[in-house]
Formats: C-alpha cells, sequence, structure tokens
C-alpha cells in the first residue's frame, strides 16, 4: 500500500517550489493531500495542487467536507507524513505554542506521524530569537528541520532563509517515509533520529570535478555534479562523524557539520587531500579527477591561427594511488564510473591502488549518470564479495557506503 504525505503549504514566494515537490513524489508513487493556508492561496491557486496530485485541496476549515469524516483529524491519521513547506514564521509559532486556529494548524496538533517542517523567509526573520527559540524547542519534541540554505532571497537579501532546491526536500521526505513502519504514539520520539553512530570517525570526502586550465578562458573538465560526495558527507555528518569535504567546483551547499574545502585542479585536491590524510579514520573517494592536464598554461587566450591545435596533455597524480600507498589505519574506498566492464575495472583499482572497497557504477545506464539524483551501485570488497544494489537516491547510497564503511572501522 503506498504511503500517504499531507504537504501543508503556507504564505511565501517560495511556493511554486513545493508544486515541484508533490510533481516527483507523485512520479515516484506516493499519494497525496494538500492543506493551503488562506495566504498560501495569493501565491498559488489550490487548482495547481489539485492537479498535479489528483487530489483534492483543503483551504477552509470550515468549507464542505470532501468525505464524512472530522476533516482535520481524517487527514492527521492518513498522513504517514506531514510536510509543511514553505514554513512561515507563522505556522512555526503557531505550532510551537499550540496554537490551532486554521486547517493547517489544527491537522499538526492531530497527526502522529512525522511532521517535516521547512523554513522559508527572509534572514533577518529567520534570524530572529524567537523564530530560533521556536525552532529550538520544535525540534526537542521530535519534529523534523529541513534547514534552510543561504543565497540570494526574493526580498533582495542574501543570507539564510531560502527554501532548499526540490531534490533535496524530496530526498527528505522519502528519507523519513522509508524509515515508517506505523503511527508514532509519542511526538518525542522521531522516525528520523539518525543513530550516531561514527561518533569520534574522521572522514575525508572528495567530490565533484576538478578543472585543468589551458588558458584563462579554457579548460578541461567531466560532467561530475558532485552530488554522490556530498550526499555521504552530509549523511556522515549526520552521524556523527567528523567530515572534511574536498570539493572540487560544484553548485551544491556545504552540509550542515561539514568542513569543506575548495579545490580547482587535480594537484590542488592532491594536496589537500594528502594534507589531511593523516587526520582520516576513512577516505571516500568519490571526485571524477582528471587524468590528465595540459603541459603548458597559457597566460593569455589562444588565439585561433590554423585549422588544429595540438594539445599536450601530461599525467595528473593519481591521488586515489598514492593514498594506497601510504595508508596504515585507514580505510580506503574508491569510486569506479564507467561505461563498459564495470566489474572487471572496478576489481583492478581494488588490487592496483590498495582499496578496502570500491563502489561501481555504469554511468551510460539510466539512473546513474553523474548529474542525476539517483545511482545504481555494485559494491566490491577486497575479499571479492560483490553486492549489487537497486536504483536507489544517492543519500540513502551514501547510508549503504557508510555502513558497510563502519564494518570496517569497527
Amino acid at each position: 500500500m503506498s504511503k500517504h504525505i499531507v504537504i501543508g503549504v503556507t504564505g511565501g514566494i517560495a511556493v511554486y517550489k513545493i508544486l515541484e515537490v508533490a510533481s516527483k513524489l507523485r512520479k515516484l508513487g506516493y499519494s497525496m493531500n494538500t492543506i493551503m493556508t488562506k495566504n498560501a492561496c495569493e501565491f498559488v491557486q489550490p487548482l495547481a495542487f489539485q492537479t498535479i496530485t489528483n487530489n483534492y485541496v483543503v483551504t477552509d476549515t470550515f468549507e464542505r467536507p470532501y468525505t464524512w469524516d472530522v476533516e482535520h483529524i481524517a487527514l492527521a491519521k492518513k498522513a504517514d507524513v506531514m510536510l509543511i513547506a514553505p514554513a512561515t514564521a507563522n505556522i512555526i509559532g503557531k505550532i510551537a505554542n499550540g496554537i490551532a486556529d486554521d486547517m493547517l494548524s489544527t491537522t499538526v496538533m492531530a497527526a502522529r506521524g512525522p511532521v517535516i517542517i521547512a523554513p522559508a523567509m527572509n534572514t533577518a526573520m529567520y534570524e530572529n530569537p524567537i523564530v530560533q527559540e521556536n525552532i529550538a524547542y520544535l525540534k526537542d519534541k521530535g519534529y523534523l528541520f529541513i534547514e534552510p540554505d543561504s543565497g540570494w532571497l526574493a526580498c533582495g537579501d542574501l543570507g539564510s532563509g531560502k527554501l532548499p532546491a526540490p531534490e533535496k526536500i524530496v530526498e527528505y521526505v522519502v528519507d523519513v517515509l522509508e524509515q515508517v513502519e506505523a503511527p508514532i504514539e509519542d511526538k518525542g520520539t522521531s522516525h528520523k533520529e539518525v543513530e550516531r553512530d561514527l561518533e569520534g570517525k574522521h572522514i575525508l570526502v572528495t567530490a565533484g570535478p576538478t578543472i585543468e586550465s589551458i588558458d584563462p578562458f579554457r579548460y578541461i573538465t567531466n560532467h561530475s555534479s558532485g552530488k554522490m560526495g556530498y550526499a555521504i558527507a552530509e549523511d556522515a555528518a549526520k552521524r556523527g562523524a567528523k567530515v572534511v569535504l574536498v570539493s572540487g567546483q560544484t553548485n551544491l551547499e556545504c552540509p550542515p557539520n561539514v568542513e569543506r574545502i575548495n579545490v580547482r585542479s587535480a594537484i590542488e585536491m592532491y594536496e589537500a587531500v594528502h594534507e589531511h590524510f593523516e587526520w582520516a579514520d576513512a577516505v571516500i573517494k568519490t571526485a571524477a579527477v582528471a587524468d590528465y592536464r595540459p603541459k603548458e598554461t597559457s597566460h593569455h587566450k589562444i588565439k585561433k591561427k590554423g585549422e588544429h591545435l595540438m594539445l599536450e596533455l601530461v599525467p595528473n597524480p593519481d591521488i586515489l594511488k598514492s593514498l594506497g600507498e601510504r595508508k596504515s589505519h585507514q580505510v580506503l574506498v574508491g569510486f569506479a564510473a564507467e561505461t563498459q566492464n564495470v566489474i572487471e575495472y572496478a576489481e583492478d583499482k581494488i588490487r592496483n591502488k590498495n582499496l578496502d572497497f570500491i563502489v561501481a557504477n555504469n554511468i551510460a545506464e539510466a539512473g546513474a549518470g553523474f548529474k542525476g539524483d539517483t545511482n545504481i551501485a555494485t559494491i566490491i570488497e577486497k575479499d571479492g564479495t560483490v553486492t549489487e544494489y537497486k536504483k536507489m537516491y544517492k543519500s540513502e547510497l551514501g547510508n549503504v557506503i557508510l555502513d558497510k564503511l563502519k564494518n570496517y572501522l569497527d
């Protein structure tokens, strides 16, 4: 039976992102109802959510009920998870103080399952001590929060309070739904509570592409988005590890409680990784490092002079192999992104680079490519054990990898 989500939408310019969230969740097979506050209806018409979710939208406590059940109780019972997004300071304050004066706040009060809140508001409002106290209070009571991103806000300010991308919200909701087995009897016990089983461990993660300059205008790179490495770094931090993320150029926000070191070239990544290698208990190397770089980099733009341009390339240092040669206590995890002979090439990497295990995938396979939110992986261990995994979100695969890593650390 498909799990059911009740989405609570409050008034904010970020409402349009929740239409995409609803669409993505529907495509994943979840059923949904939507509750919209009066202010939310000023930004988006209820018909939009009704069309996307293929289900009725509730906007008023006293409107004609769609079933003969008491509406807010019926929706609360129906919900495996409630998602409130965008969540204004107003709705956060209401919930924190037990105020139930509209359909959304009333339903939240009756909800037994996890309630996920995604704040979105002006930076000054979000950082207001009263709002922060309300958020801290609700977290203590077991409510779940998707931390807002930082960036340019609709009001023109630059700072925290921006609603995260729909993909991030969907991943969070799916992660919670995967852990829901039965209704929560006690609001103080959260299904999203993560066991901090990596407490005290130091994990070094590399992510993203490297860039090798040809001249000030051109460079060599690849299609890596960095999403897999960032997912692992975020999951490791949630599980209590101290995480250093050495990242090539991406458009991703640094996960909470993660130290990010930005690099550009393979040599910069080599230096950053070796600098932190002794500190690390484990290295998970997801970065797509350029194998070659131009022998010479022009300080000026190279002008077109004829039909051909000869570009001489020289090898970059093999970061993973150099770590395998140096490792003492560290657990070393590699990635093999291939388009053919995936297992064979991955097994060669384990032997040649002294890895403990490797995560292999065929990037030509649908759902396993660089820029998507999902991956299809096979984990191969140094003892020859091969475990295949079905398509899953990268955040979910991140925890699979960390579970395997923990066995080695133990």
